[in-house]
């Protein structure tokens, strides 16, 4: 398509593009809150109008609580691209020892040898869990939790473990009990829907991402070709530094990332909305013939029946993919028109923002309350990532709005589309296939 583009648009595209003059103005805390789903566990903001906190007559009765698991090393698909880099840069260690680099790439005079594993919680990860399981306890202490839902790949299973120590502390393993559902083709699972439905690709969002990348990556890679004589670098080796600057941060701290401090304001903004198309593709609103909703209903669904149908909370872990379904069953941080790759720029104002709504560490909490005068109960409501996400499709009178709520009636109502939708039915095949478990 961007070949089709007059050079005037050309033109502006590449001065929108172009990365700011001063580089050393991309603070470390802007950077943070601009790493899509690979961000460091962090406040969400509360929107406008809404009130944060439920008023003093209000009680929380019931929680669903569903965490993504916490900072992990990069994916091994994710690995290669930084070590490509890594070996590019080694093969020009001569050239780059006689140049004169700017100061943001004067770490290069020492060597970029990258010593990331893959896959797994880093020490950051560790410690946000921890801390999530004891604010969960001191935010929630009316609530008796003695089960975890947990989904069965390892870096899940450790966050569920360090979250369990932080709430139940040192005694955990005589108060608690720990049910790994497996993530496979064969057990059918709110945590991994996906995994059960055959038409389910990853490419969906994958493809998104390549279809950008061919458009910002370009002018990152003559830009640092220009400043590192000898590297010769590809858009593959752009990439791996961007995701060097992301997981450097999620391994080492962003006072430890030397590559997030190369790029501009505009560059990572760039990255960012890469990493918005591959979940809203893969996981979201651009899924083929309403995937995305039939695969959060499973989520929804279950919702439903905890607070429906018992007293009890559920403690769930899962992926930020996880959370991605449940917004996309629930309607909520949908863009009209839907990203897409085919654009200059991003849209600043988008709604769908993983940074901020699937970080490292997500917490995704489904309240269920009561008030004695302000709002009559059952009411429910999101509580995403510390901060309230009104459930508009439900809310009825001003008070919902403000508190972002609604009866758990009218959730139930405004939810019928889930509802009607259970694993294996007409409407789950003609989306995922026969999943023939």
């Amino acid at each position: 398509m961007f070949g089709s583009q007059s050079s005037t648009t050309l033109l502006l595209s590449t001065l929108i593009l172009a990365p700011s003059l001063s580089l050393a103005s991309v603070s470390s805390s802007w950077v943070l809150d601009h790493l899509g789903n690979l961000s460091p566990y962090h406040k969400a903001p509360v929107p406008s109008g809404v009130q944060e906190t439920l008023p003093t007559d209000c009680k929380v009765d019931q929680v669903f609580y569903m965490g993504r698991h916490g900072s992990r090393y990069p994916l091994a698909s994710e690995l290669v691209f930084i070590q490509g880099l890594s070996a590019k840069l080694a093969a020009a260690s001569a050239s780059i020892q006689k140049a004169k680099l700017p100061s943001e790439l004067g770490f290069l005079k020492s060597g970029y040898n990258t010593t990331l594993g893959h896959d797994d919680l880093t020490p950051p990860g560790r410690r946000q869990l921890f801390e999530h399981g004891i604010d969960f306890k001191l935010k929630y202490p009316q609530l008796a939790i003695n089960e975890l839902l947990v989904g069965g790949q390892d870096r899940v299973e450790e966050s569920a473990q360090w979250f369990r120590e932080g709430y139940f502390g040192r005694n955990w393993a005589n108060i608690s009990t720990f049910t790994v559902i497996p993530e496979d083709s064969k057990t059918i699972s709110f945590i991994t829907p996906s995994f059960t439905c055959p038409q389910w690709q990853y490419a969906y969002g994958n493809n998104l991402t390549v279809a950008w990348g061919t458009h910002y990556l370009s002018p990152i890679t003559k830009r640092l070709n220009k400043l590192i004589p000898g590297a010769n670098l590809t858009d593959a080796d752009s990439h791996g530094a961007l995701y060097a600057c992301a997981y450097d941060t999620a391994a080492y701290g962003i006072d430890n990332s030397p590559w997030c401090g190369v790029f501009s304001q505009s560059e990572l903004l760039n990255f960012e909305y890469e990493l918005d198309l591959l979940m809203v593709g893969a996981f979201g609103y651009g899924l083929p013939n309403d995937m995305g909703a039939v695969l959060g209903s499973t989520i929804v669904n279950k919702i439903i029946d905890v607070f429906a149908n018992t007293s009890s909370s559920l403690i769930s872990f899962g992926h930020d993919t996880t959370a991605d379904f449940t917004l996309t069953a629930l309607g909520l941080a949908k863009d009209s028109p839907a990203l897409s790759p085919s654009v200059s720029t991003p849209k600043s104002n988008r709604l769908w923002r993983t940074t901020n709504q699937v970080p490292f560490g997500t917490q995704m909490i489904f309240e269920k309350f009561s008030c004695s005068s302000s709002a009559k109960g059952p009411q429910i409501r999101l509580v995403l990532n510390d901060a309230p996400l009104p459930l508009s499709s439900c809310a009825k009178s001003s008070l919902d709005r403000k508190l972002g709520a609604c009866s758990l009636d009218a959730f139930v109502k405004a939810n019928a589309a889930s509802t009607a939708i259970s694993w294996g039915d007409a409407k789950w095949n003609a989306t995922c296939g026969n999943p023939g478990i």
